[in-house]
């Protein structure tokens, strides 16, 4: 199946329905503690797996979709600021879904919530895995059994991120459009903050472990575990699931490949690898505390609160932490390219 509706718009995945996503880089939180939410440092690069037929494998191909490269270990969050109209989103690590823990699904869930309520959303730094608070989205090698698709269901098949878009029902978009124009005849500015990109990035270090060993991997390529954990909601969403389309409007399969893979394939450099947390404290670069006393905070998955972070089979981790100095922590709130391809998976 191909769905000509998902573009790539510069880094930022458009999705139907006014659903914007972009893939930020940021700063790896060590695996104790919880903490403030790190800034982005740059959006990763995204681009078709189609456009390179001649170096990706076959597999890929079928399933279509975008790529983006991640080190080992290095931390990554979804911003959802360009995001228009309301949309529900569901977001999975492997064929995991990430709000609720259970199996992917191509309908929305009220009980456990499936999905994440956009605009409400305006960001998810990882799993739901705790009461106001996630786990960091790490890389890591399928193979090892670190994944959060490993984890929960014993086997690492998928891998990469998977996104399908649910926008509003033509009679509810129709409802929300006309709320908008009556609204912005009263309002006509509103200020809004956001998190920023920062500083250059430097290279980190990690040394392999051995672990538990779900299914073989068929081509080289890479899931998301977990690290840190954050103080983050994920909002429950004030409408029904009946606002919403039934059916997806459109997926799109987003694979995590190795710097060198993305070389290989792309002809690309990559970026250059994260921060390091004594460069980035040194720096006086901000962390965010985002509370909203308006929203409900959807209940956290028993199954992904019981997801090992990605030291237990990459060893310690090596860099050690710096805190955040006094005033480093903001307090916020109270032209479309080519489609992208969409395959069998």
């Amino acid at each position: 199946m191909t769905d000509t509706a998902v573009r790539i718009d510069g880094d930022t995945l458009r999705l139907p329905g006014g659903v914007a996503v972009r893939f930020m880089r940021t700063l790896r939180l060590p695996e104790s503690g919880t903490h403030d939410l790190p800034p982005g440092l740059g959006a990763f690069p995204v681009r078709r797996v189609a456009d390179h037929p001649d170096t990706v494998p076959a597999d890929w191909l079928a399933r279509g979709g975008v790529m983006l490269p991640m080190y080992l270990r290095e931390a990554m969050w979804l911003s959802f600021g360009g995001s228009a109209e309301p949309a529900a989103l569901q977001i999975g690590a492997g064929k995991v879904c990430a709000v609720s823990g259970k199996p992917w699904s191509d309908r929305l869930s009220p009980d456990p919530q499936n999905y994440v309520a956009l605009p409400r959303q305006p960001w998810l730094d990882g799993i739901n895995s705790g009461k106001g608070t996630v786990r960091q989205f790490v890389a890591v090698p399928l193979g090892l059994g670190a994944t959060v698709e490993g984890q929960v269901t014993g086997e690492e098949v998928w891998g990469g991120v998977q996104l399908q878009s649910f926008p509003l029902t033509e009679e509810k978009r129709a409802a929300w459009r006309e709320a908008e124009r009556r609204l912005s005849l009263e309002t006509r500015s509103v200020k809004s903050v956001g998190r920023s990109p920062g500083a250059a990035p430097m290279m980190p270090a990690a040394a392999p472990a051995p672990g538990g060993a779900p299914r073989a991997r068929a081509a080289a390529a890479m899931g998301l575990g977990v690290g840190g954990s954050m103080r983050q909601e994920v909002y429950r969403d004030v409408r029904p699931v009946t606002d919403y389309t039934r059916r997806p409007a459109a997926r799109v399969f987003v694979h995590l490949v190795t710097p060198p893979e993305w070389r290989r394939i792309t002809g690309e450099e990559p970026p250059p690898s994260p921060v390091d947390r004594a460069a980035y404290t040194k720096a006086g670069l901000p962390w965010f505390d985002y509370y909203d006393q308006d929203a409900q905070d959807v209940a956290p998955s028993d199954a992904l609160a019981e997801v090992k972070p990605v030291g237990e089979w990459l060893g310690d981790d090596l860099d050690p932490w710096q805190e955040p100095a006094p005033g480093q922590v903001h307090q916020l709130k109270d032209a479309p390219g080519k489609p992208v391809e969409d395959g069998d998976w």
